[in-house]
């Protein structure tokens, strides 16, 4: 009988990992008191982070969906005004954060990737937060919110650049990451060539 752990692709098998990590931060930022429903410190965000070098955009996107509807289902706010907040700005950050990794590579560390996530995160928020709740008294929190969003953005990428270059998992699955993409465009260059021919 053919086991799971044999049937299941290793790339799947990461996803799971870091979908589970991010359900589990998610939980426990749940925990930490906040003064605004939508205000999170962004722990969940630590396992997208990571992806960056590790995913493919589809599977990043898969993550990115995990963590959003996860957090929503753990926090009991899939059907409220903060799910709105967060899937916007989770999936804004991520973009962002995806385009800065692809575009500028190992030229931009991952603090700053993740100051500017969280400043984009906190931006969009504060930007629904207008459009929804509070118009101009929007003003009073948006100091405080991006204060808060730089310092964890900061705090979240100095923790990354540590144990991205100390982790052997890490440099295992950048490694495996690297060979699929280089295979990837062996095969894509391969099919170019047949079609011109």
């Amino acid at each position: 009988m053919t086991s799971l752990k044999s049937t299941v692709s290793p790339g799947n098998r990461t996803l799971a990992l870091l979908g589970a990590f991010c359900l589990f931060l998610s939980a426990v930022e749940y925990m930490i008191p906040k003064p605004l429903p939508f205000m999170r410190i962004g722990l969940a965000n630590l396992p997208l982070m990571l992806a960056l070098d590790i995913f493919p955009f589809p599977s990043f996107l898969v993550l990115v969906g995990i963590k959003v509807f996860g957090q929503a289902l753990i926090t009991g706010t899939l059907f409220s005004y903060i799910f709105l907040f967060s899937l916007t700005g989770t999936f804004l950050s991520a973009l962002i954060m995806y385009f800065l990794r692809r575009v500028l590579g190992e030229h931009i560390t991952f603090i700053g990737i993740g100051t500017a996530g969280a400043m984009v995160s906190n931006v969009t928020q504060l930007a629904l937060a207008w459009f929804f709740i509070f118009r101009d008294n929007v003003v009073y929190i948006a100091p405080p919110f991006l204060g808060a969003g730089l310092v964890t953005g900061i705090a979240l990428g100095i923790f990354c650049e540590a144990f991205t270059r100390r982790s052997q998992w890490y440099a295992r699955e950048t490694t495996l990451q690297k060979a699929r993409e280089t295979t990837l465009h062996k095969a894509t260059r391969s099919v170019m060539r047949k079609v011109r021919q």
